[in-house]
Protein backbone atom coordinates (compact mmCIF):
# COMPACT_ATOMS: atom_id res chain seq x y z
CA UNK A 1 0.00 0.00 0.00
CA UNK A 2 1.60 3.64 -0.16
CA UNK A 3 -0.42 5.16 2.10
CA UNK A 4 0.13 5.34 5.74
CA UNK A 5 -1.84 4.89 8.47
CA UNK A 6 -3.48 7.98 10.21
CA UNK A 7 -3.56 7.98 14.01
CA UNK A 8 -6.25 10.98 13.65
CA UNK A 9 -8.78 8.35 12.34
CA UNK A 10 -11.92 8.55 14.86
CA UNK A 11 -13.30 5.26 15.40
CA UNK A 12 -17.33 6.76 14.82
CA UNK A 13 -15.81 7.56 11.05
CA UNK A 14 -14.32 3.96 10.18
CA UNK A 15 -16.76 1.13 8.69
CA UNK A 16 -18.82 -0.70 11.29
CA UNK A 17 -19.88 -3.42 9.78
CA UNK A 18 -18.97 -5.73 6.53
CA UNK A 19 -19.66 -8.98 4.99
CA UNK A 20 -16.87 -11.05 3.10
CA UNK A 21 -17.02 -12.43 -0.25
CA UNK A 22 -17.89 -16.46 1.19
CA UNK A 23 -20.83 -14.72 2.92
CA UNK A 24 -21.81 -12.75 0.44
CA UNK A 25 -22.89 -15.82 -1.61
CA UNK A 26 -25.37 -17.36 1.11
CA UNK A 27 -27.05 -14.05 0.99
CA UNK A 28 -27.80 -14.32 -2.74
CA UNK A 29 -28.79 -17.91 -2.42
CA UNK A 30 -31.25 -17.04 0.16
CA UNK A 31 -33.04 -14.82 -2.42
CA UNK A 32 -34.84 -18.18 -3.99
CA UNK A 33 -36.07 -19.18 -1.03
CA UNK A 34 -39.46 -19.31 -0.31
CA UNK A 35 -38.81 -16.17 1.76
CA UNK A 36 -39.57 -14.46 -1.28
CA UNK A 37 -42.38 -14.44 -3.64
CA UNK A 38 -40.69 -16.63 -6.70
CA UNK A 39 -41.18 -13.62 -9.18
CA UNK A 40 -39.28 -11.47 -7.28
CA UNK A 41 -36.42 -13.95 -6.56
CA UNK A 42 -33.91 -12.78 -9.81
CA UNK A 43 -34.29 -9.42 -8.99
CA UNK A 44 -33.34 -9.96 -5.26
CA UNK A 45 -30.31 -11.51 -6.57
CA UNK A 46 -29.74 -8.97 -8.75
CA UNK A 47 -29.97 -5.96 -6.45
CA UNK A 48 -27.95 -7.96 -3.82
CA UNK A 49 -24.90 -9.04 -6.53
CA UNK A 50 -24.47 -5.00 -8.13
CA UNK A 51 -24.38 -4.35 -4.36
CA UNK A 52 -21.71 -5.70 -3.43
CA UNK A 53 -19.80 -5.55 -6.72
CA UNK A 54 -20.33 -1.85 -7.46
CA UNK A 55 -20.54 -0.83 -4.14
CA UNK A 56 -23.19 1.70 -5.19
CA UNK A 57 -24.93 3.82 -2.53
CA UNK A 58 -28.87 2.54 -1.79
CA UNK A 59 -30.08 5.87 -2.89
CA UNK A 60 -27.95 5.47 -5.90
CA UNK A 61 -29.32 1.80 -6.92
CA UNK A 62 -32.90 2.68 -6.44
CA UNK A 63 -32.69 5.31 -9.58
CA UNK A 64 -30.87 2.85 -12.04
CA UNK A 65 -32.81 2.82 -15.50
CA UNK A 66 -32.17 -0.20 -17.61
CA UNK A 67 -30.56 2.21 -20.10
CA UNK A 68 -27.65 2.69 -17.88
CA UNK A 69 -26.18 -0.92 -18.44
CA UNK A 70 -24.10 -0.81 -21.34
CA UNK A 71 -22.88 -3.12 -23.48
CA UNK A 72 -24.89 -6.40 -22.74
CA UNK A 73 -24.78 -5.47 -18.90
CA UNK A 74 -20.86 -5.85 -18.85
CA UNK A 75 -20.75 -2.03 -17.60
CA UNK A 76 -23.36 0.14 -15.48
CA UNK A 77 -23.05 3.76 -16.67
CA UNK A 78 -23.76 6.68 -13.67
CA UNK A 79 -24.78 9.89 -14.74
CA UNK A 80 -24.59 12.96 -12.33
CA UNK A 81 -28.25 13.48 -11.51
CA UNK A 82 -28.05 9.85 -9.52
CA UNK A 83 -24.56 10.22 -7.91
CA UNK A 84 -24.53 11.70 -4.38
CA UNK A 85 -23.33 15.27 -4.78
CA UNK A 86 -19.79 15.55 -3.21
CA UNK A 87 -20.02 18.12 0.10
CA UNK A 88 -18.67 21.16 -1.79
CA UNK A 89 -19.22 23.12 -4.76
CA UNK A 90 -18.72 20.13 -7.37
CA UNK A 91 -20.70 17.45 -8.70
CA UNK A 92 -19.49 13.79 -9.14
CA UNK A 93 -18.52 13.39 -12.69
CA UNK A 94 -20.68 10.67 -14.73
CA UNK A 95 -18.91 7.34 -14.65
CA UNK A 96 -18.50 4.05 -16.18
CA UNK A 97 -18.16 1.32 -14.27
CA UNK A 98 -16.75 -2.40 -15.77
CA UNK A 99 -19.02 -5.05 -13.44
CA UNK A 100 -17.68 -8.64 -12.59
CA UNK A 101 -18.82 -11.74 -15.16
CA UNK A 102 -20.60 -13.06 -12.50
CA UNK A 103 -22.90 -9.72 -11.86
CA UNK A 104 -23.44 -9.67 -15.52
CA UNK A 105 -24.59 -13.13 -15.97
CA UNK A 106 -26.88 -12.49 -12.98
CA UNK A 107 -28.33 -9.41 -14.61
CA UNK A 108 -28.81 -10.70 -17.89
CA UNK A 109 -30.61 -13.12 -16.43
CA UNK A 110 -32.92 -11.08 -14.40
CA UNK A 111 -33.55 -8.86 -17.85
CA UNK A 112 -34.66 -11.67 -19.85
CA UNK A 113 -37.43 -12.78 -16.90
CA UNK A 114 -38.57 -9.53 -16.06
CA UNK A 115 -42.27 -9.73 -14.66
CA UNK A 116 -43.14 -6.02 -15.32
CA UNK A 117 -41.59 -3.81 -17.89
CA UNK A 118 -40.46 -0.53 -16.67
CA UNK A 119 -37.73 2.01 -17.28
CA UNK A 120 -36.53 1.31 -13.57
CA UNK A 121 -34.06 -1.22 -13.81
CA UNK A 122 -35.72 -2.24 -10.07
CA UNK A 123 -39.15 -2.35 -9.78
CA UNK A 124 -41.38 -2.83 -6.77
CA UNK A 125 -44.44 -5.14 -6.33
CA UNK A 126 -46.67 -1.45 -6.03
CA UNK A 127 -44.87 0.72 -8.34
CA UNK A 128 -41.85 0.91 -11.04
CA UNK A 129 -39.08 1.77 -8.81
CA UNK A 130 -38.72 0.43 -5.83
CA UNK A 131 -37.81 2.63 -3.09
CA UNK A 132 -34.73 2.75 -0.37
CA UNK A 133 -36.52 1.12 2.41
CA UNK A 134 -37.77 -1.66 0.21
CA UNK A 135 -34.46 -2.36 -0.79
CA UNK A 136 -33.33 -2.47 3.21
CA UNK A 137 -35.57 -5.01 3.53
CA UNK A 138 -34.85 -7.59 0.32
CA UNK A 139 -30.99 -6.90 1.98
CA UNK A 140 -32.28 -7.83 5.49
CA UNK A 141 -34.46 -10.78 5.17
CA UNK A 142 -31.66 -12.39 2.32
CA UNK A 143 -29.71 -12.10 5.45
CA UNK A 144 -31.25 -13.25 8.42
CA UNK A 145 -32.30 -16.36 5.89
CA UNK A 146 -28.69 -17.15 6.46
CA UNK A 147 -28.14 -16.31 9.93
CA UNK A 148 -24.90 -14.43 8.33
CA UNK A 149 -22.77 -13.09 11.11
CA UNK A 150 -21.07 -9.76 9.83
CA UNK A 151 -17.71 -8.54 10.88
CA UNK A 152 -17.67 -5.35 12.83
CA UNK A 153 -15.05 -2.81 13.58
CA UNK A 154 -14.81 -4.23 17.19
CA UNK A 155 -13.46 -7.77 16.13
CA UNK A 156 -16.58 -9.04 17.25
CA UNK A 157 -19.41 -10.46 15.01
CA UNK A 158 -22.94 -9.53 14.68
CA UNK A 159 -26.08 -10.40 14.01
CA UNK A 160 -28.20 -11.18 10.50
CA UNK A 161 -29.77 -7.46 11.03
CA UNK A 162 -26.98 -5.55 11.16
CA UNK A 163 -26.39 -6.41 6.77
CA UNK A 164 -27.40 -3.50 5.58
CA UNK A 165 -27.30 -2.30 1.78
CA UNK A 166 -24.35 0.16 3.00
CA UNK A 167 -22.44 -3.05 4.56
CA UNK A 168 -22.05 -4.04 0.75
CA UNK A 169 -20.36 -0.90 0.07
CA UNK A 170 -17.61 -2.07 3.01
CA UNK A 171 -17.36 -5.08 1.56
CA UNK A 172 -16.39 -3.81 -1.47
CA UNK A 173 -13.75 -2.12 0.06
CA UNK A 174 -12.60 -4.94 2.49
CA UNK A 175 -12.37 -7.12 -0.86
CA UNK A 176 -10.14 -5.01 -2.65
CA UNK A 177 -7.86 -4.57 -0.06
CA UNK A 178 -7.81 -8.31 0.77
CA UNK A 179 -8.87 -10.71 -2.02
CA UNK A 180 -7.42 -9.08 -4.77
CA UNK A 181 -4.13 -8.66 -5.38
CA UNK A 182 -2.59 -5.02 -5.85
CA UNK A 183 -5.13 -2.61 -4.92
CA UNK A 184 -4.61 0.64 -3.04
CA UNK A 185 -6.71 2.91 -1.12
CA UNK A 186 -6.90 4.95 -3.81
CA UNK A 187 -8.33 2.20 -5.78
CA UNK A 188 -11.66 1.75 -3.83
CA UNK A 189 -11.81 5.68 -3.61
CA UNK A 190 -12.57 5.46 -7.59
CA UNK A 191 -14.09 1.99 -6.79
CA UNK A 192 -16.58 3.98 -4.12
CA UNK A 193 -16.50 7.51 -5.32
CA UNK A 194 -14.90 9.26 -3.12
CA UNK A 195 -14.92 13.03 -3.80
CA UNK A 196 -11.40 12.72 -1.45
CA UNK A 197 -8.46 9.58 -0.81
CA UNK A 198 -9.26 11.57 2.73
CA UNK A 199 -12.22 10.18 2.66
CA UNK A 200 -11.51 6.45 1.77
CA UNK A 201 -8.57 6.62 4.39
CA UNK A 202 -11.23 7.91 7.35
CA UNK A 203 -13.43 4.96 6.70
CA UNK A 204 -11.38 2.07 5.76
CA UNK A 205 -7.87 2.93 6.54
CA UNK A 206 -8.20 -0.28 9.08
CA UNK A 207 -9.18 -2.50 6.55
CA UNK A 208 -5.94 -2.70 5.94
CA UNK A 209 -4.67 -4.28 9.10
CA UNK A 210 -7.87 -6.48 9.93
Amino acid sequence: MTTTPNSNIQPSERAKVWVTPDQIEPIRNACYSDEFASYLRSRNDAMISLLADTGLRVGELVQLDVSMLRDNATNLYLPTPIQKDYPTDDSPPPVTMELDSDTTRTLQSYLSTRWKDTDALFPSRKADRITTQGVRYVVRDAAEATDVQPFLLDGTRGDASDVTPHAFRHSVAYRMLHTEQGNTLYDVRNRLRHASIQTTERVYDHFRTV
